[in-house]
């Protein structure tokens, strides 16, 4: 015989990691010049922007000193939103639309990433709302 259970438990979470899948590079500025191609964006992978950000500081992990950006990226249902713990294991991930964590500056209505990014990393007007990752999952 077989049962199921649904066990609540407190995970500590350090860092939220994205791969955004993004549709229209243009429409972001990287030291206020528009990034035409996506070249100019810090932690592009391919066709996916990566950023790890510290969840409790907003402070983008790896961001290179100096360069600030205005992001403003369409991305729809084309990414991965992950919680990871103080080592980088995943706790938790959001597969699909954009968490309202990821848009400060105005509201994404879950299809956009938009935010400003400071010269040291830093987002922004950044607020930490898990919510979305705290749902119950059907």
């Amino acid at each position: 015989m077989k049962i199921e259970l649904t066990i609540k438990k407190e995970f500590e979470v350090k860092y939220l990691g994205v791969s955004a899948g993004v549709r229209y590079w243009e429409d972001t500025e990287v030291n206020g010049v528009e990034d035409t191609d996506g070249k100019l964006i810090p932690l592009r992978n391919g066709e996916n922007w990566e950023p790890i950000i510290d969840i409790e500081t907003g402070i983008i992990k790896d961001w290179p000193e100096g360069t600030t950006a205005e992001v403003h990226y369409k991305v729809c249902d084309d990414g991965r939103y992950t919680l990871l713990d103080e080592k980088f294991d995943l706790v938790k991930a959001i597969d699909g639309y954009v968490p309202k964590i990821m848009s400060p500056a105005e509201s994404g209505y879950g299809d956009y990433i938009i935010m400003t990014i400071l010269d040291n990393g830093q987002i922004e007007d950044w607020s930490v709302d898990l919510e979305e990752w705290e749902a119950e999952e059907d």
